[in-house]
């Protein structure tokens, strides 16, 4: 079977490069599975139900999140009865949400999604390698083929995750710093590694966000409102290939399309 992760939606930009190229990427490069990180597809930070149900309407199968999931106070309640938007499973255990679900595939394939978040200059967040552990033991139980977006800043942390959890997850892909790197490879237990998938929003930006007030911010240290760039926009992630019978990935390939207007 084969996965489709793609990287930080931000903001309108971000969700009108995702409808038009995953639609294309499911039908040409036979895409059996979708996993989207919306944390920030709702005006650059956040999401709203109405922001996530539109990513799901483009062809998604799975959103995950991160740091920014709870910026849309709306959210809270769609993430507590849903079970295809998923939040950090190492958040605070009270927190609302799943942090890993299962769905079925196009092909029929079940399918196991992680979401982990980073705690190097990110916050004081539970252990994601014990609550990878955790999660895991259930997941393992379910199904052999599992993703796990691993949102995090440090890419020690992202290498660390993937290492740790080689041989016992299809694939590892990092998010939060919407900066795709090139590190693409199929560890050696079987496990697909990429440090970051990048993002999905304009190109002409700052991660996402207009140049101009993020350069003031950087020239003065003073506050600045950040507001979500136009133009182009970049649709980034990753294809992982994956036996579906043992759940060891064979394959990963970076995914990179610039959209106009």
């Amino acid at each position: 079977m084969r996965l489709l992760f793609v990287g930080d939606i931000v903001g309108k930009p971000g969700r009108r490069g995702v409808q038009r190229v995953v639609p294309e990427l499911v039908q040409h490069a036979e895409i059996d599975f979708v996993v989207a990180n919306c944390e920030n597809s709702s005006g650059g930070i956040g999401v709203d139900p109405g922001t996530a149900r539109e990513i799901l309407a483009a062809g998604a199968d799975v959103l995950t999140s991160g740091n920014h999931i709870w910026a849309k106070r709306e959210i809270i309640e769609y993430v507590r009865d849903s079970d295809v938007l998923i939040r950090p499973a190492n958040f605070a255990p009270d927190a609302p949400g799943w942090g890993f679900t299962v769905k079925t595939s196009r092909s029929g394939v079940k399918v196991g999604v992680l979401n982990l978040i980073g705690r190097v200059f990110m916050g004081t967040y539970d252990c994601p390698f014990r609550a990878a552990d955790a999660a895991l033991a259930s997941l393992r139980e379910r199904t052999p083929v599992i993703f796990v977006d691993m949102h995090a800043e440090a890419t020690s942390e992202k290498v660390a995750m993937g290492w740790y959890l080689d041989g016992r997850v299809s694939a590892v892909v990092g998010s939060h710093t919407h900066v795709q790197t090139a590190d693409e490879r199929v560890l050696p237990g079987g496990t697909a590694y990429l440090t970051d998938a990048g993002m999905c929003g304009p190109i002409d930006s700052v991660i996402g966000m207009r140049r101009e007030p993020v350069l003031q911010r950087f020239l003065t240290q003073m506050p600045s409102r950040f507001e979500v760039a136009s133009g182009p926009a970049l649709v980034q992630g990753a294809i992982v290939d994956i036996d579906e019978t043992t759940g060891r990935a064979t394959a990963i390939e970076r995914v990179q399309r610039t959209m106009e207007g």
